[in-house]
């Protein structure tokens, strides 16, 4: 059984996730559920919770500032969050996990199904996090969760991503890969902004790391590393606007 506690600054948010997570989550007891984040903060120290729903914006000590308080980031940490798209692709790059306003019971109950798995949140997310929603920019590198942590990737260093079932694979110019438990659609909704581009089905490129294009029946880019990979025919176009010399 987790340990929950809810901190909202807004009444009805916390009466209403109380309920959804007894009606859908039994394998979540609430022991706090607060609009006072001092008390929220208090509660963290005090009860050891496995799991907090935290909102980002609140007056006198928003999400961050509470956590900035704290010796240790809680084991399960979810934003609750009524940002706009930039924010959400903030969220998607630091892989933090969060619920947009006004919460779905399918999307909280798959936050919690993460959280049971996920290890201690790490600081550097929160870092990245909080440098996006101040500066109002994407960062240079991307958070990847794997099963005994979470390793930040230049995006620079970053080849292609490649569609492995349900799951994503990142190769990058060392030589190493790692899988991300998110489709390739994912990945490209928080890529796509930064010159990478979905050549085919299965593969999401950088446009940096193209060193040759080849035309003709069975199209194919070689990358560096000597990587060849297809591009596929309703591709080109847009390859083409990227670069203009095709």
């Amino acid at each position: 059984m987790l340990k929950a506690i809810i901190i909202d600054d807004e009444p009805d948010c916390v009466a209403l996730m109380a309920l959804q997570l007894k009606a859908h989550c039994p394998g979540v007891r609430v022991v706090l559920q607060t609009t006072q984040p001092e008390e929220g903060l208090e509660a963290i120290r005090d009860m050891e919770p496995d799991l907090v729903f935290l909102d980002v914006e609140m007056p006198r000590m928003n999400g961050f500032s509470l956590l900035e308080k704290l010796d240790e980031i809680p084991l399960g940490l979810i934003f609750v969050t009524a940002y706009n798209e930039f924010a959400l692709k903030a969220f998607r790059f630091s892989a933090l996990d969060y619920l947009l306003k006004p919460i779905n019971s399918t999307h909280l109950c798959e936050a919690v199904r993460k959280a049971e798995k996920r290890q201690r949140t790490d600081s550097r997310q929160l870092d990245m996090l909080r440098y996006q929603l101040k500066e109002g920019q994407l960062p240079s590198k991307i958070a990847v969760p794997f099963q005994s942590g979470v390793v930040f990737v230049e995006l620079k260093e970053l080849v292609y991503c490649q569609a492995d079932s349900n799951y994503t694979r990142l190769f990058l110019t060392n030589g190493k890969n790692y899988l991300l438990s998110k489709t390739l659609r994912d990945v490209q909704e928080v890529l796509e902004e930064r010159n990478f581009l979905r050549v085919h089905r299965q593969y999401l490129i950088n446009l940096e790391h193209i060193k040759m294009y080849h035309k003709g029946d069975g199209s194919y880019l070689v990358m560096t590393g000597d990587v060849t990979l297809p591009l596929a025919k309703n591709q080109k176009d847009r390859l083409v606007e990227k670069f203009g010399w095709l």
